[in-house]
């Protein structure tokens, strides 16, 4: 993932920022989740990765001719071309149809252990790779895992050898492709990766050097937060979105605030930081907080009030948490594949807890954890009609049998987290001052 601000991403129904970079999807980027590349919205529910489906590729057909020679030359000959048309372990390349064709490049390597490994890229979005989780390949039939985007492809080899015949399945969403085997006639260039921007000093203060805040479209869905490296953006977002991004609270902590903060909702797009460097999500974060003085007038002092919160610990097992490879200074993503299905990456403790107030539940959330480090991982519950009341949608529990648990089972069977809701002290930020915000 290049780096860019953090991006979450929840959006049943449209998409937003096609070729942002992570959002790290908010699809409340998100970056996702912040911020990006391969990651992007369907319009069959929040999918951070993006593909879509070839109904037709076509093949070369290749002659080959032969010159008198021994039966034993004939047949090892045969046997080779045999084992060369059998082996995966390859450049593979299919085009996706959702809204819009997608070129996907995907090679397969062997370990000299045998182990298999897979890069996919999107080459008409980003160059930028996404390793696969897991790659096996058995009795013909290839199966592929991106567990950090919720992906499995699942393909058979063709009897010749020069296809793979499958389904790609985002969440719950499946589609069939086609991946054909590459030949130095059919390749696809995969273009450079950009530039890796460096991070911006630890210590700098930046500003958004222009910022335009425009209403949002009546007809608008979803909400989003999310750019391209040293962009921001946000997209049919409310006051309160904005204010609890920006100070990283729970609706519930926002006092005195008038009713438009829930009801209006605006397009946000900035230009560059006045600063050089990519910036990190803390200093996203602030650029946000001078925006909202600048343009709403904001203006608070901090308090405190006793109300019921969830309370974030570890539970008796231990903390079952995969520590990120990713390095700190890259951006966050906590996105949802569909609701109830969340993928998080480089993320701290902290971080977890107040993207999940953010976005998911009707409450603050206290992290008492006290567990460092930065994590990457997944978990898959079966929300109940109190969560995620920011986007507006209406939850129907599953109540089939494969239905996965309910959030506080899962946050303890999946990531080794205990979740209890109880009555505690709670930061809240008592508005002095709010305006609707000034023209652009």
């Amino acid at each position: 993932m290049v780096a860019g601000q953090t991006r979450v991403k929840v959006d049943p129904a449209s998409e937003f920022f096609e070729n942002d970079c992570n959002f790290s999807p908010t699809k409340l980027a998100l970056p996702r989740i912040s911020r990006c590349s391969l990651f992007n919205l369907v319009p069959s529910g929040v999918t951070f990765m993006r593909f879509g489906v070839s109904a037709r590729i076509a093949f070369a057909a290749v002659m080959f001719a032969s010159v008198p020679c021994t039966v034993l030359s004939v047949r090892t000959a045969s046997a080779q071309a045999a084992v060369a048309k059998t082996d995966i372990p390859d450049t593979w390349q299919g085009t996706l149809h959702y809204q819009k064709d997608l070129r996907i490049v995907m090679k397969i390597a062997k370990a000299q252990d045998g182990s298999l490994s897979a890069q996919l890229y999107s080459i008409d979005q980003n160059p930028t790779p996404v390793t696969a989780s897991a790659v096996t390949f058995q009795n013909g039939e290839l199966v592929v895992k991106i567990n950090s985007v919720d992906v499995a492809y699942t393909g058979k080899l063709s009897a010749p050898g020069d296809a793979l015949v499958g389904e790609w399945k985002e969440g719950d969403r499946v589609t069939p492709i086609i991946f054909a085997r590459v030949t130095p006639e059919i390749a696809w260039a995969i273009p450079e990766p950009p530039k890796r921007i460096p991070p911006m000093a630890a210590d700098a203060d930046p500003t958004w050097d222009v910022a335009t805040v425009k209403p949002a479209p009546p007809d608008e869905r979803g909400k989003g937060f999310g750019g391209q490296p040293r962009h921001f953006g946000t997209r049919n977002t409310t006051l309160n979105d904005l204010v609890m991004f920006a100070y990283q609270v729970n609706t519930k902590q926002i006092i005195n605030g008038p009713a438009w903060m829930e009801s209006d909702k605006f397009d946000i797009t900035t230009g560059e930081p006045d600063l050089p460097g990519a910036p990190s999500d803390d200093q996203v974060r602030s650029m946000m907080r001078k925006l909202l003085a600048d343009r709403f007038g904001l203006k608070f002092h901090k308090g405190q009030q006793q109300m019921s919160a969830y309370v974030i610990s570890v539970a008796k097992g231990g903390p079952k948490l995969t520590a990120s490879k990713s390095d700190p200074h890259d951006p966050t993503a906590f996105y949802f594949p569909k609701l109830g299905s969340l993928i998080f990456r480089n993320i701290s403790m902290d971080g977890f807890a107040s993207w999940m107030q953010n976005g998911v539940f009707d409450r603050p959330v206290v992290n008492r954890t006290e567990t460092p480090g930065r994590f990457d991982g997944t978990l898959k519950w079966t929300p109940d009609e109190t969560q995620f009341q920011i986007f507006g949608v209406k939850i129907v529990p599953d109540e089939s049998a494969d239905a996965p648990p309910p959030i506080t089972p899962a946050m303890d069977q999946q990531l080794g987290l205990k979740l209890s809701a109880e009555k505690t002290a709670v930061d809240v930020m008592i508005l002095d001052h709010i305006e609707k915000p000034s023209d652009n």
